[in-house]
């Protein structure tokens, strides 16, 4: 059981038809305000993901990639990747030539993937052309971002701490203590901060569309300053780039259609504990999973081993899909779920040494007026990325390169034009019922453990929302910085669940937070089928906010 409540994030409005949830409430503003001129999802999360560029830099920007999911009012959902491939020039040999045994994780070589967020976000307003709303002009939907980066924010705390812990590592690289730090120090929390070559960015792009970044004058100085920095990256690199729709995963449940995207994202990871999570009580009906409550043994401890065999899955197979040997989808199927229900264990932990990584990444979910929604996940991998920064955009480029193995029998070995394994992923839920739920969270390799926790509280026992998003969370595996592999719960959880966990094998280990962003930051939105709708965001480990237009 839970040890204390939590303070919900917010609460229904009744009458409202359109929110919108972001990790900083500057960036729902912003979309906020998007939709009460009258623009749709689409328009809105640009809105919101160009001001997290600005205001949440540590964990997103122009250099990062993302994934969307998208959802015109009774039509089937839409998928976007907006990750980059490889550079045509990139190759395994180049690293280890020099004696390395991964690739480097900070700085110019760090950056070998095609920056993929901007043209997703063009894709997805194409898309959007026929949906119902104001058209809205460009300059209009990156409005409070040119602002912001202009005139000033104040500083996060998540920034501000994430700077001044990882300064050794950044310090040295281009760009970064120029933009991140005053007089060699990071700005600290409540500081205001300005970046003025970022501001001028993105009027250019206000100014020439979304397509500049990678075919006009920016996309010419970007890759010029990074081939002169030493990343393979070209021109021709970025000019050949263009996000691409791809047909979500999907997979059926009691009470829902529950929707991810495929390959290279664990997608199907998040899928696939849901789904075998789903079938445990018919697979084990004399257990504690044949009558399960909210937040028992049962439910933790479910959820945790639902995730085995489905992060192994992953590690051994995802990677670009023109790269797979099989499709992510064989693995969702009704007779692989039932049979991965079937070899959970309801008393016991099955052994688990994988280890992996954290990163720093903004989720972003919006359901308008018009019936339309919008799950969407931005990152520039791990927190500032490469550190990377072009001292005539004020773009910072994302590291995510560094998920590429050397090793040549690895499913995500680095080759040229290749796509690597993401750990992002944008969920949705079609409930049975009519209503509707997109949700999703930060938090690297954690992602779908953490969706778990929020879906089953809210979809499968009924907690309100905003108990569902900030109920204490957990995370199995190995972040950076660890030395060994533990399930980290965070500290509300009581002992008698701890002790139980800990006598059924898991290698517990209590969080010193009563919310710590190593359970991620999340959020969540629903619209109920009387078409008013709720959002959440984790107002306890983020500076987030649910907006209501």
């Amino acid at each position: 059981m839970i040890r204390s409540t939590t303070t919900p994030s917010t609460q229904v409005i009744p009458g409202k038809k359109a929110v919108i949830v972001t990790p900083h409430c500057l960036a729902s503003q912003a979309g906020r305000d998007v939709l009460n001129k009258g623009g749709n999802a689409a328009q809105a999360i640009v809105a919101a993901v160009s001001t997290l560029a600005v205001v949440y830099p540590h964990a997103n920007g122009l250099g990062a990639d993302g994934f969307l999911l998208l959802r015109q009012k009774g039509k089937n959902p839409v998928g976007i990747n907006a990750s980059g491939p490889a550079a045509a020039l990139a190759n395994a040999q180049d690293y280890l030539s020099r004696g390395c045994t991964s690739i480097d994780n900070r700085g110019s070589r760090a950056v070998l993937t095609v920056p993929g967020g901007v043209s997703g976000l063009q894709k997805m307003l194409d898309l959007s052309r026929e949906w119902e709303g104001e058209q809205l002009p460009l300059p209009q939907l990156l409005a409070a971002a040119r602002l912001y980066a202009k005139e000033g924010f104040p500083v996060s705390a998540s920034q501000a701490r994430l700077a001044h812990t990882k300064l050794n590592q950044l310090c040295n690289v281009p760009g970064f203590s120029n933009t991140f730090c005053r007089n060699g120090i990071p700005f600290s929390e409540g500081e205001v901060m300005k970046q003025h070559l970022l501001s001028n960015t993105l009027s250019r792009l206000a100014e020439k569309g979304l397509d500049e970044f990678y075919r006009g004058e920016t996309g010419r100085i970007l890759s010029a300053f990074l081939e002169k920095q030493g990343s393979t990256l070209r021109w021709s690199d970025f000019k050949n780039y263009q996000a691409q729709i791809c047909p979500p995963l999907s997979i059926n449940t009691r009470e829902a259609t529950l929707y991810n995207l495929d390959a290279p994202t664990q997608g199907m990871t998040s899928l696939g504990i849901l789904g075998t999570f789903a079938r445990l009580s018919e697979a084990h009906p004399k257990s504690a999973f044949g009558n399960m409550r909210c937040e028992s043994f049962a439910h933790i401890h479910g959820l945790v081993e639902c995730a085995k065999p489905f992060y192994t899955l992953r590690n051994h197979y995802i990677t670009d899909p023109k790269h797979m040997s099989i499709e992510p989808k064989t693995f969702l199927s009704e007779e692989k779920l039932v049979d991965m229900a079937k070899q959970i264990r309801p008393q016991r932990a099955l052994a688990w040494p994988t280890g992996g990584t954290d990163g720093d990444t903004v989720w972003i979910g919006c359901l308008d007026a018009y019936g339309n929604s919008v799950s969407a996940i931005y990152s520039l991998a791990w927190e500032f990325g490469s550190g990377l920064v072009c001292p005539e955009t004020g773009v910072l480029f994302a590291n995510r390169g560094t998920y590429f193995s050397l090793d040549a029998n690895h499913a995500n070995v680095l080759r040229p034009g290749k796509l690597t394994y993401q750990t992002l992923n944008p969920a949705m839920a079609i409930f049975h019922d009519g209503r509707e739920m997109v949700y999703g969270s930060m938090g690297g390799e954690g992602q779908p453990q953490f969706q778990s926790a929020i879906y089953s509280r809210y979809g499968i026992f009924r907690l309100p929302l905003a108990e569902a998003v900030n109920a204490p969370r957990w995370a199995l595996g190995k972040t950076r910085g660890d030395s060994h592999t533990s399930l980290k719960l965070e500290n509300r959880f009581g002992s008698n669940l701890i002790e139980q966990l800990r006598q059924a094998g898991h290698n517990v280990e209590v969080l010193p937070e009563a919310f710590s962003e190593a359970a991620g930051q999340a959020g969540a939105a629903v619209r109920q089928e009387n078409g008013t709708v709720e959002g959440a965001a984790d107002i306890h480990r983020s500076p987030g906010s649910a907006e209501y237009a």
